[in-house]
């Protein structure tokens, strides 16, 4: 038996990824493609997207689950101006990596049969970065974080998600982690998700500029130009070891963050004329 197959099969338990992003699908969209990944994208609630992978790329290098999903994030995240949130599980281990523009991505991890294994404060530290309330919804994170013998790791997370309900999340029925791919991507179909595919540099590029773009503009209507400026050269000086750690370590959602650093950063730096003013 191929063991790919064995892994998504009902007698083991299933290696797989759901990428939430605090975003229209719209803005998704264009990020989602610099991925270079065949992916679902569907809207998830108010203010919410999903992206479902159709295929399994952690399985065609030496990157595990978490952290493709963690660089997928950290991309979008950046791309978007928005928080990315990946929530990933395999057979020994489930978690989820919040990513938040240029801060420091944060996770928490369980073991299968649910024994927390992350940081109480890194739980407090995505709580805060979503905007939760800090004493209703803390203390309805706070339980995961505490032995359980009655919550396996799928638990855990389906507990996550329904305190992210309160933020206007709604994941479409069916699609649910520790679900096995196949269920998942037949879920996301059902709910009418679209396929996000690679289309080349040229499109790709020219979608995420058109996005770019839009956000610069408002982003300029609300502060000095030379403060836009200021984050221009910030991002460029970001994104060049970005795109390098990437290359060297052929990570597509690294590539992706860099070259998105670049873009915004270029877009920031140059001359503006007859627009706004």
């Amino acid at each position: 038996m191929n063991p790919e197959n064995a892994v998504d099969s009902g007698n083991a338990t299933p290696v797989g990824a759901l990428l939430l992003c605090r975003a229209e699908p719209s803005a998704v969209r264009p990020p989602a493609q610099l991925l270079r990944e065949r992916q679902l994208l569907a809207p998830a609630g108010d203010g919410w997207s999903v992206l479902v992978p159709e295929g399994k790329p952690w399985r065609e290098g030496d990157e595990p689950v978490d952290r493709v999903l963690g660089g997928w994030a950290s991309a979008v995240s950046v791309a978007t101006n928005r928080p990315a949130l990946a929530l990933w599980w395999d057979g020994e281990r489930s978690g989820f990596t919040l990513a938040s523009g240029f801060r420091r991505p944060v996770g928490y991890v369980w073991l299968t049969d649910g024994t927390p294994a992350g940081e109480d404060e890194a739980v407090h530290t995505f709580a805060a970065r979503l905007g939760l309330d800090p004493v209703l919804d803390v203390q309805s994170l706070d339980p995961l974080t505490r032995p359980d013998s009655e919550a396996d790791a799928r638990a855990r997370l389906l507990g996550l998600v329904a305190v992210l309900a309160r933020t206007g999340l709604r994941l479409p029925p069916g699609l649910a982690p520790g679900e096995a791919g196949e269920a998942l991507r037949a879920a996301a179909r059902g709910a009418g998700a679209e396929p996000v595919e690679w289309a080349g540099w040229r499109d790709a590029v020219r979608a995420e500029l058109h996005a770019v773009e839009e956000g610069l503009d408002h982003w300029l209507r609300d502060r000095e130009a030379d403060g836009a400026r200021a984050l221009g050269a910030a991002q460029l000086a970001a994104g060049v070891p970005a795109v390098l750690h990437g290359l060297r370590r052929r990570d597509a959602g690294w590539l992706t963050a860099g070259a998105v650093l670049l873009l915004n950063g270029g877009l920031a730096l140059r001359p503006r004329t007859g627009r706004g003013r």
